[in-house]
Parts: C-alpha cells; sequence; structure tokens
C-alpha cells in the first residue's frame, strides 16, 4: 500500500465527501476533487479505490484496545491525566465525547462509506467494459468484505446501529440487531463467492478470510445479542443477564470454521512467540497462520501507523531502577496476579512468557528491568518487539507492525466453543487441544465451557478479544468485578509496596485507583458504549443508548 498510498488517499476523499457520512476526517486535508464519472477507469483505479476503506481501518488499529481491552480485567491505562480518554475507559466512565468512542465510531462508517462507493463506482465501470472480471471481483468483494467487517465491529460494541449500503438507508435510524447482522452476513457471503483463495497474503482478502469472519458473525449472533429494552433493563444495575444461544446459528459458525479448516490452506505456526513484530508479521515465516492483517507501513506511510507496541510500551526501561526515570505507559497490566494465576494453573503454558513480559534487558545499556510488584507490573508481552535487533526500543518510534485481524488459531476455538455450545464437547477436542498441543499443555478429551472461556484468554490476551467475549458470553460484570481478588486491589498491598519502592508509590495508588473504579461503575449499561459524537463534536442524531 505503500507505494500507491497517495492514489488511494484521493480517490478515497473523492469518495467520502460526496456520501452519507457522520464526519470528515479532520486528521488528514485534502482538497483533490475528482470527476465521479471517471473514479474508475481501469484494474487499477479499482483497486485503489477499494484500498481507500483502509485508511480509517488504520487509524483504529491500536484504538480498539482503549474499548475493547480496558473495559475487562485484563488492562488498565495511565494515558496521560486521569480525565483523558484512555483512563476514563479503564475506569468505566465513558460518556458521548469519549475519544475513542468518538473514533471508533465514525472511522468505520467512513470507511463503509468508502465501500458503498467502491460498490457503486467499480459495478458501473465494470458494466461498461472498463474492468476485467478479476479486478471487480477483488475490488467488490474486498469492499463487502471490509463494510462487513466494519458493520461486526458497529454492532458488537454498539448494539442496534444505522445501516446504509449502496443501495440506500439511513445514517441516523437504528435497526434491529438481527437486520444488522443480516446486513453483515450478505456482504460477508458475497465476499466468500467473489474472493480467491487464500494465497499466503493475508493483507488481501480471500475467501477463507471471509469465511472466518461470517463464522464469528454466527458466534457471535448465535448467542442471542441484548436488545436495547434488554440493556435498558439492567442499564443502573451489577447484575449480569441470562445466557441463551441460538442452535442453528452456532451451527452455521461451526460450519463456516470448518470451510476454513477442511481448506487446507491455513495452520497453526509451530512457535507463537513468532507471531507478533515486525519481522513475523503478515505471514513472512510462511507458516499460514496470520489469515487477515491491516497492514502499517509507519506515521510517515499511511493514515497513523500500528502504536499497538507504543501504547503498551511508551516509556522503555523507565520503572526507575539502574538510575531510569519512572514512567507509565500509556495501557498497563493491572497487576500480577494475571501473571501468577496463570503461572498456577498451567505452569508449562509457552504463552504465558510471550504475553507477559515480568524482566527485561535493555540492549543499549544491558541492565535488567524488574516489570513486577514492587517495581511495576508486568508488560504486554506481543505489544514488546522482540523480532528484530534492539526492537524493543526502535519501534515504539517506527509504529509500523501490521494488526493482525483474524489468525487461524481464532477460527479453531471459534469451532470449537460452538461445538461445545451444541454438547459435542468430545468433538470440539479435536480443534480445542490444537491450541493447548502447540502451548506444551495438556490435551482435554471433552473441554467444558469454561475450558473454552478460559483457552480465549491464554490464547488471546491482548489481541482485542476480551470485552466482545465477555459481551457474547454475558459475564461482563462478574469479569470486570473479577480484580477485587487482585493483590493491588488491597490498600495495605499498596502501601508494603510502596514502602518497599517508593518510586513506585504513586504507580501503585494509581492501579489501585483503576481497580476499585473498574469495580464500583461497571454497570448493566456497559453491554453498549455510548453513542458518541461526530468527529468535530456535532450530535450525530442517532437514539442514545440506555444509561448513559
Amino acid at each position: 500500500m505503500k507505494k500507491n498510498f497517495n492514489v488511494i488517499k484521493a480517490l478515497f476523499w473523492a469518495a467520502i465527501l460526496t456520501a452519507p457520512v457522520f464526519a470528515s476526517c479532520s486528521d488528514d486535508d485534502d482538497n483533490t476533487v475528482i470527476d465521479e464519472e471517471n473514479v474508475v477507469t481501469d484494474d487499477a483505479t479499482a483497486i485503489a479505490l477499494a484500498n481507500g476503506a483502509y485508511g480509517p481501518l488504520q487509524r483504529l488499529s491500536s484504538s480498539f484496545s482503549f474499548i475493547i481491552e480496558l473495559q475487562s480485567d485484563q488492562l488498565i491505562s495511565f494515558e496521560g491525566e486521569e480525565e483523558e480518554a484512555g483512563p476514563v475507559n479503564s475506569r468505566f466512565e465513558q460518556v458521548e465525547n469519549t475519544w475513542y468512542q468518538v473514533k471508533i465510531f465514525n472511522y468505520l462508517y467512513t470507511s463503509i462509506t468508502n465501500d458503498n462507493t467502491t460498490i457503486t463506482e467499480v459495478s458501473k465501470a465494470y458494466k461498461k467494459g472498463k474492468v476485467s472480471d478479476n479486478a471487480y471481483k477483488a475490488a467488490v468483494g474486498k469492499a463487502k468484505l471490509l463494510r462487513g467487517l466494519s458493520y461486526l465491529y458497529l454492532v458488537q460494541l454498539w448494539g442496534e446501529v444505522p445501516v446504509f449500503t449502496e443501495e440506500g438507508g439511513s445514517a441516523t435510524i437504528r435497526q434491529s440487531i438481527d437486520d444488522v447482522y443480516a446486513r453483515i452476513v450478505d456482504d460477508l457471503t458475497d465476499a466468500e463467492d467473489l474472493l480467491s483463495d487464500y494465497s499466503g497474503d493475508p493483507i488481501t482478502p480471500s475467501k477463507q478470510a471471509a469465511q472466518a469472519l461470517l463464522a464469528r458473525a454466527y458466534l457471535n449472533w448465535g448467542y442471542n445479542p441484548l436488545s436495547q429494552s434488554q440493556v435498558a433493563a439492567i442499564a443502573n444495575t451489577q447484575t449480569d443477564p441470562q445466557v441463551s444461544t441460538d442452535a442453528a446459528k452456532l451451527q452455521l459458525a461451526y460450519t463456516y470454521a470448518k470451510k476454513v479448516i477442511d481448506s487446507g490452506k491455513l495452520a497453526l505456526a509451530s512457535d507463537f512467540s513468532k507471531l507478533f513484530g515486525r519481522e513475523y508479521e503478515s505471514n513472512k515465516l510462511g507458516q499460514n497462520e496470520h489469515l487477515l492483517t491491516i497492514h502499517h507501513d509507519g506515521d510517515s506511510y499511511d493514515a497513523q501507523g500500528n502504536h499497538q507496541t507504543h501504547c503498551s510500551w511508551t516509556y522503555p526501561y523507565q520503572n526507575g531502577q539502574n538510575g531510569q526515570l519512572f514512567q507509565q505507559n500509556h495501557t498497563e497490566v493491572p497487576d500480577v496476579d494475571l501473571y501468577d494465576d496463570w503461572k498456577a494453573a498451567e505452569p508449562d503454558d509457552k504463552r504465558l512468557e510471550k504475553t507477559y513480559i515480568i524482566s527485561a534487558v535493555n540492549p543499549e545499556d544491558q541492565f535488567t528491568y524488574t516489570y513486577y510488584a514492587p517495581f511495576y507490573t508486568p508488560i504486554n508481552g506481543k505489544g514488546y518487539d522482540e523480532s528484530y535487533e534492539d526492537s524493543q526500543n526502535k519501534e515504539i518510534l517506527y509504529n509500523s507492525v501490521d494488526r493482525i485481524e483474524v489468525r487461524y488459531a481464532e477460527v479453531l476455538l471459534t469451532a470449537a466453543e460452538a461445538l461445545v455450545q451444541l454438547n459435542r464437547n468430545a468433538e470440539a477436542a479435536t480443534y480445542f487441544n490444537q491450541l493447548r498441543q502447540r502451548a506444551g499443555v495438556a490435551s482435554k478429551s471433552a473441554p467444558s465451557f469454561a475450558d473454552i472461556k478460559a483457552e480465549w484468554t491464554y490464547e488471546f490476551t491482548y489481541e482485542q478479544k476480551s470485552l466482545l467475549n465477555h459481551y457474547r458470553w454475558k459475564d461482563l460484570i462478574a469479569n470486570v468485578q473479577n480484580v477485587a481478588t487482585y493483590t493491588h486491589f488491597d490498600q495495605a498491598q499498596v502501601q508494603a509496596d510502596s514502602e518497599a519502592y517508593p518510586l513506585a508509590a504513586a504507580y501503585w495508588q494509581k492501579v489501585y485507583n483503576h481497580l476499585h473504579a473498574k469495580y464500583d461503575n461497571v454497570r448493566g449499561k456497559h453491554y453498549r458504549q455510548p453513542i458518541p459524537l461526530g468527529l468535530t463534536g456535532e450530535v450525530l442524531g442517532i437514539e442514545q443508548n440506555p444509561g448513559y
């Protein structure tokens, strides 16, 4: 994408400036004017127009963590002052103008608008003979896959949302959950038909990527997502709703996951730790676990770069040890218990030491820095790039790691979860145990639902799954209030560690404050995010979610 970025950006802006969208992207001004009748003149411009949808999605790569991970027991944020958007989400105090909600909601719709324009313009050019059959399928298939993906995030995070396509719709009238999911399924089914098989390049959407997203959509839809009225009934309570499932949809989740599995084109990488980092991105090792990724060339080339390493490693090796300053990262592991509890439950799990870093050697000064009490909490190891020399230091500046949207492990676990909910636990073991075997831990002959939930945590911690899983399982409040068991939920422990290492005293007090805020603030209304303002602060005219 780097070589064609200026063309893509120009086409992208031409598309969104003439279509119904919530707000213009104020970050990038571009006055390019393109004759709409000639937007697509050949195969290259067809593909370039489709690629314009990536600009908004690139902006969201790390931003998803500031909702999906912060609103769980897995992450807290000390990004800037306490009233800024990261800490606000960490404490469950989000409102309509909280930046990450504003950003994600609006840019998803901006991407959708580009997808709508792509489908319209490429289809017109195809009918006029300007675009080949292969380019038509690649461009429209890509647009439909990305539109389905965007609506899938919207319906999971905001519930009933407006739906508009190239055929019409409304930017303000909310559609039912079932209608939104039906739109997602239509788009992804069309994408499955149009796109080619996975070629080993996860940057290019494929038939198997569409099937994996269909499996994801049906799995979530199969748990009967809460309606607006159901959320309203629990909005001000700390009681999770009852779980119910739809067997037909869960069967479809399994069916589509099985299509990916049976294609024989995907596989688990031999080494879990080599899935994350610049030198391992986008299947560079050729092991075919990365199924769909959002490409990043860094801030100098695309819309924003992927700041995932930056956010979890903002101030490397600055925990006060070895004469360094004490700084707090934008996102933080909330307590040592996440490492300790996993170590106690699965001491041989190879994924643990990649997921949590508790000790690190700075390649510049060769000093060891400790990320454990009383000095600090562990570091998110998936955001600590170890894939090339000195990468722990450099990647926070480059911000160029591709975002993994789907990897094959998700497909296997989706198949297993659907089968367990269909009471086919022994059959689920076939897929479930592939993850366990790679991790070096004992297989299970018939995994339980509790086993499935634990495996999502072991496999996907900090991969932007947490909140969406707890929405699906309807255990959000119970999950968040698990922080009451954490070591630094206790003020006496905060005091003891502050005395043991005074440089970290303010840090431990922040940890304590955020853990208690999570416990106290989480409510039923948090099964939805607030309908936000537009990017320039305007009211979007969409009915607000209950409790906000």
